[in-house]
């Protein structure tokens, strides 16, 4: 592909249409504006090339327009001097670079237009790339602030996440205190039914040990 096929090509891109396309974005745009980077530096060492050969064309030419008033110089003394032969071959000389000069300058017309084009380009080519080197820091903008608010978000699950276990062992804590006081008040029933019936027998027994010394007592009157 020509330099001016890719210069007109990435300048009429349509941006926007490629980055709504592209699985990532920041990818696409970091490739778009290397391939412009690259372009320009294709371009550049193209207009130096151009411009070197303009300046080398500038002597050629004015070596020939030399060569041309040399020649006339030449035809007139001959003919000065009646020497209408050598007049004419000067002349003949002189044509041949009067050609040579026409040549260089058409040359010169193709690379003055060839130069302008570049100009003209490079200034599309730049401010493309400014809008490209735009978009890149829109899209990491939005890219950064996308993450920010991502991590604030799992901030906020987290938080909910850690009220929501506050409450559930607050709840389990509650049960534990319930259970605690229904176990505490069935060890303190069963405890007091064990002592009430130890009480009944040991009532019993004394209740025995006095009717045997009563029993007792009565034998020993009637004697």
């Amino acid at each position: 592909m020509g330099m001016f096929s890719r210069i007109n090509d990435i300048v009429q891109s349509n941006l926007n249409a490629m980055l709504d396309k592209a699985e990532d974005p920041e990818k696409i745009i970091r490739l778009i504006i290397q391939e412009m980077e690259e372009t320009l530096v294709e371009v550049r060492t193209d207009a130096a090339r151009y411009l070197a050969d303009q300046k080398t064309l500038a002597r050629h030419m004015a070596s020939a327009e030399k060569d041309i008033n040399g020649w006339q110089d030449k035809a007139q003394l001959a003919m000065n001097n009646d020497k209408e032969e050598l007049a004419k071959a000067a002349l003949v000389e002189k044509q041949k670079y009067v050609a040579k000069l026409s040549q260089l300058e058409q040359q010169q017309v193709q690379l003055a237009e060839i130069i302008e084009k570049i100009q003209v380009d490079t200034g599309r080519l730049n401010s493309k790339l400014n809008e490209a080197k735009q978009k890149q820091k829109s899209l990491v903008s939005r890219k950064q602030t996308l993450e920010t608010r991502l991590k604030v978000k799992s901030v906020d699950n987290s938080n909910k996440i850690d009220d929501a276990m506050m409450r559930f062992e607050h709840y389990e804590q509650r049960i534990d205190t319930l259970e605690a006081q229904v176990d505490a008040y069935d060890l303190t029933k069963d405890s007091g039914s064990v002592s009430s019936l130890a009480a009944e027998f040991d009532a019993l027994e004394a209740d025995e040990t006095i009717e045997n010394e009563l029993a007792a007592l009565k034998k020993k009157k009637v004697a």
